[in-house]
């Protein structure tokens, strides 16, 4: 069964503590998303499970500060949502909720979804003024672009790519 993805961010994207601008927000979960797809392009991580990641990884926080709960209940969130606004099965859904739970507190990991998932995240800490390390990566590809210091020329690879 397909994922409606534009019905599932809608509604969680319209429960999400604030409207406003956030750090850890929705325009944050777009780039974590984006980050993710162009990691697994390399990783072969499961692509459902990365885009769900991006998804409901910040999707509880209640504040913008040490809410050092908030993967937790974002994974707990996806497993309320799991069954009416989209169906994974076990296995999937077991990593998604392993990914979102420990995003925070776990370094590394050698599952390559869990791993694409974290550094899709990891790759966007320049939104708070860190610059990603590679000591932080848990997959070669995320360890070369936080060498690189962006992830926009491995963007514009893809989009070079894409053009006919």
């Amino acid at each position: 069964m397909q994922i409606d993805f534009d019905k599932l961010w809608t509604h969680v994207a319209g429960q999400f503590y604030t409207r406003l601008h956030s750090v850890h927000g929705p325009d944050h979960w777009r780039r974590v998303e984006r980050n993710a797809l162009l990691l697994a392009t390399r990783t072969g991580a499961d692509v459902t499970v990365v885009r769900l990641f991006a998804l409901f990884h910040d999707s509880k926080r209640e504040n913008e500060g040490g809410d050092i709960e908030h993967g937790g209940r974002g994974a707990a969130f996806a497993a309320s949502l799991r069954g009416s606004m989209f169906h994974l099965p076990d296995a999937q859904f077991d990593l998604l909720h392993y990914a979102c739970a420990w995003h925070t507190s776990k370094r590394h990991h050698p599952d390559p979804t869990v791993a694409t998932c974290w550094d899709a995240d990891r790759l966007d800490l320049g939104r708070v003024g860190i610059i990603p390390s590679p000591d932080f990566m848990s997959t070669e590809f995320g360890k070369e672009i936080a060498e690189a210091g962006s992830i926009e020329p491995f963007l514009k690879k893809v989009k070079s790519v894409d053009k006919p």
